[in-house]
């Protein structure tokens, strides 16, 4: 039997001594969409900073592959996280280097050491995601929606388990939020699993999944209704 690839039982998330969220039973398998909703300052983004071990799990178990989050050691997490990719919202691009340096220096400080191959899985990637010859150029010089294919980009260099998107469209317009969720819907139909956390319900309905909500300290799967 699989075991999911993110698993939390009676899991409590706390942030700056504060509970957060209590009692905490969710599982993810592997290829699945999972969109993670509810109001600002419900707790979405504490769940994420959990996953990938920014936040520490304080009581109950939690599991993201094969690290278990209650135990992990501090020298543990830069292997946990190779296994993951985050995308954010503000994309986190370093605005003093080129795009190629911005992706080189993940592979690199990750392990990757030979030049021709830090280069083709850069081009591989970019290309992949439909935004080819901008290597050279800095973040500001290209619009929101290629800034976020690169952020994206950044995400999938070491082919991880799960891709882990905080609110990825919350600073594009409406147009360019479609684009980028058909690029995370394209990574899915090829078997990537995502958990996304968003407040754009529209998103939603046009690209479903399964749904989890967090409200008043807690967190519950909301069951879609079929619309004719």
């Amino acid at each position: 039997m699989k075991l999911p690839l993110v698993q939390f039982e009676n899991a409590t998330i706390i942030q700056n001594k504060q509970t957060i969220l209590s009692n905490v039973n969710l599982e993810v398998q592997q290829g699945d969409f999972t969109f993670l909703i509810g109001k600002t300052g419900t707790g979405k983004s504490s769940l994420i900073k959990t996953l990938y071990a920014d936040l520490p799990l304080q009581s109950g178990t939690g599991r993201v592959s094969d690290f278990n989050l209650a135990e992990i050691k501090q020298r543990e997490i830069p292997f946990l996280r190779r296994k993951l990719g985050v995308v954010f919202q503000d994309f986190k691009l370093l605005s003093d280097r080129s795009i190629f340096e911005n992706l080189s220096f993940v592979l690199k400080s990750t392990g990757w050491k030979d030049k021709k191959e830090i280069k083709e899985r850069i081009e591989e990637v970019l290309d992949s995601l439909g935004v080819v010859g901008i290597s050279g150029k800095y973040a500001f010089e290209l619009s929101g929606g290629e800034q976020q294919r690169v952020a994206i980009a950044r995400a999938l260099l070491n082919e991880p388990e799960l891709i882990i998107a905080d609110e990825p469209t919350g600073n594009l317009d409406p147009q360019t939020s479609l684009e980028i969720m058909e690029v995370f819907r394209g990574l899915h139909q090829k078997g990537m699993t995502i958990i996304m956390a968003t407040h754009d319900y529209n998103m939603i309905v046009k690209f479903p999944g399964k749904i989890l909500r967090c409200d008043a300290g807690k967190i519950y799967e909301v069951v879609q209704k079929n619309e004719a």
